[in-house]
C-alpha cells in the first residue's frame, strides 16, 4: 500500500467555501472518535497487513482544533497500528489561528515531518469575507514557531477567484508569500459547491464573484511568479521547490492505492473504493459493530481504472507515460484514447512531449474540459 489519509472531522469555525465532512468541535465526542479511529486502524492493519506506508495524510475538518492531548492520542494510535517506517512523509493540515508552539512540538515528537498550512490569503479583508478566523499575522507567527519547532517541510494553500478578490490582491498575496521560507505552495481557484455558505448566498445572487477572464489572468500570474521564484508546477495547482513534491498528493494523481480512515474518508484498495459513513455516530457504531465504516465499495473496472490513469495523471505537469500506461494496463493507449487525444492536440490543450502525452500552458486552464474528454471512452474505443 503506497499511502493512508486520515480524517478528523472537527473545526472550531466552518468556513463559507467549505464542504468536506466538518463539524463544530463543541460538544463533540472527539475522545470516542479517536479511539473508533484507533479500532480502525487496528482493524485495516490486522486485515492487510501494516506494510511500508510512504506517505500519511492528516486532513479535515481541522485536525490542530484537536489539543494537544489529543494530537497525543492522534498520534500515539498512528505510530502503534501502522507502524510507519522513518523515511516516510508524514502531512498535518493545520490552521494559523489555532496552531501554537505547544502543539507544533507535539506534533513533531509524534513523527510529522510536513505541514500543509491554509492560509488561502493574506489580505485580511478578504480572510474574513470567506469566512476564516485568522489574520495574516498569524500565518508568519506559524511558520515562524513551525520552523523552531523544527519543521523542514512546509506548504501553504492559496486561493483565487474570491469575491471581491483583485488582480493586486492576489499579486500581493503572492509577495507575502514568497517573503517566507517555506518548499511547497498549492494554489486553487474557489468553487461554489453545493451545501456551502457561499452556495446559499450565490443562490440569492448575493455572491458577486471575479469574471472568468480575471480569474485565468490570476492564474497566468500564479504560474509565472511561481517559475520566477524557483518553484516548480509539478500539478495544474502545486508547485515545490526540487525535492519537495507531496508524495501523498501524487499518490493520487499516479492513481495509485490508499488507505482512508476516518468518518467520510474515501479509500481505494485492492481495485476497490470505498466511502466511510460521514456522521460521527453512525461511523463510530460501524466501527464497534462491524470492525469497518465503509458504507460504499466499489469494484473499479479496468476500463474506469485507464480512464483515472488519464484525468488523474493529466494533471501533472509531466503528464502521462504511454509506456507505463502499457506496463500497467497491457495495452498501448493510443489503441484506447486515440482520438480524444487527437481532438485535445488540434485544439492546443494537449501536446506530446517524449513518452508523455500532457497538457500545454493553455491546457492547464481548460483542464477539466480536457479530463471530460477521456470519460467513458475506454470500452468504446479499445473495442473498434
Amino acid at each position: 500500500m503506497q499511502a493512508a489519509y486520515i480524517h478528523i472531522p472537527f473545526c472550531e469555525h466552518i468556513c463559507h467555501y467549505c464542504d468536506f465532512n466538518k463539524v463544530f468541535i463543541q460538544n463533540q465526542p472527539v475522545e470516542g472518535y479517536l479511539e473508533s479511529l484507533g479500532m480502525e486502524l487496528e482493524n485495516s492493519a490486522a486485515k492487510y497487513g501494516a506494510g511500508e506506508l510512504k506517505s500519511i495524510f492528516i486532513g479535515g475538518g481541522t485536525p490542530t482544533a484537536l489539543n494537544e492531548s489529543q494530537l497525543e492520542k492522534l498520534l500515539r494510535h498512528i505510530q502503534e497500528k501502522l507502524r510507519p517506517g522513518k523515511s516516510l512523509e508524514f502531512s498535518v493540515e493545520a490552521n494559523p489561528g489555532d496552531l501554537s508552539f505547544e502543539k507544533l512540538q507535539v506534533l513533531r515528537a509524534g513523527g510529522v515531518n510536513r505541514l500543509s498550512i491554509g492560509v488561502q490569503s493574506f489580505q485580511d479583508h478578504l480572510l474574513e469575507k470567506i469566512g476564516r478566523v485568522h489574520r495574516k499575522e498569524d500565518v508568519f507567527r506559524s511558520v515562524e514557531d513551525a520552523m523552531k519547532a523544527g519543521f523542514e517541510n512546509i506548504s501553504i494553500d492559496l486561493m483565487f477567484g474570491l469575491p471581491g478578490q483583485t488582480e493586486e490582491d492576489f499579486r500581493s498575496s503572492l509577495k507575502d508569500a514568497f517573503s517566507l521560507d517555506v518548499q511547497h505552495y498549492s494554489a486553487y481557484s474557489l468553487i461554489v459547491e453545493p451545501k456551502t455558505v457561499f452556495y446559499n448566498l450565490m443562490q440569492k445572487g448575493k455572491l458577486v464573484l471575479p469574471q472568468q477572464e480575471e480569474e485565468a489572468v490570476m492564474y497566468n500570474i500564479l504560474m509565472d511568479e511561481m517559475e520566477s521564484h524557483g518553484f516548480h508546477q509539478y500539478e495544474i495547482s502545486n508547485f515545490a521547490l526540487p525535492g519537495k513534491e507531496s508524495r501523498h498528493n501524487l499518490t493520487y494523481w499516479n492513481n495509485e492505492e490508499y488507505f482512508g480512515f476516518g468518518a467520510g474518508a474515501h479509500g481505494y484498495v485492492k481495485g476497490v473504493r470505498t466511502a466511510n459513513a460521514g456522521v460521527i455516530g453512525k461511523y463510530r457504531n460501524l466501527i464497534s459493530e462491524a470492525g469497518s465504516a465503509a458504507i460504499q465499495e466499489t469494484k473499479v473496472s479496468i476500463e474506469e481504472q485507464m480512464e483515472e490513469e488519464m484525468f488523474l495523471g493529466l494533471r501533472k505537469t509531466a503528464g502521462v507515460s504511454k509506456k507505463h500506461f502499457a506496463e500497467k494496463f497491457g495495452i498501448e493507449m493510443d489503441k484506447v484514447f486515440n482520438t480524444a487525444a487527437e481532438e485535445q492536440k488540434q485544439k492546443g490543450l494537449l501536446e506530446e512531449s517524449g513518452d508523455s502525452i500532457r497538457l500545454t500552458r493553455e491546457g492547464r486552464l481548460l483542464g477539466n474540459e480536457v479530463f471530460q474528454a477521456f470519460l467513458g471512452l475506454a470500452s468504446l474505443e479499445k473495442n473498434e
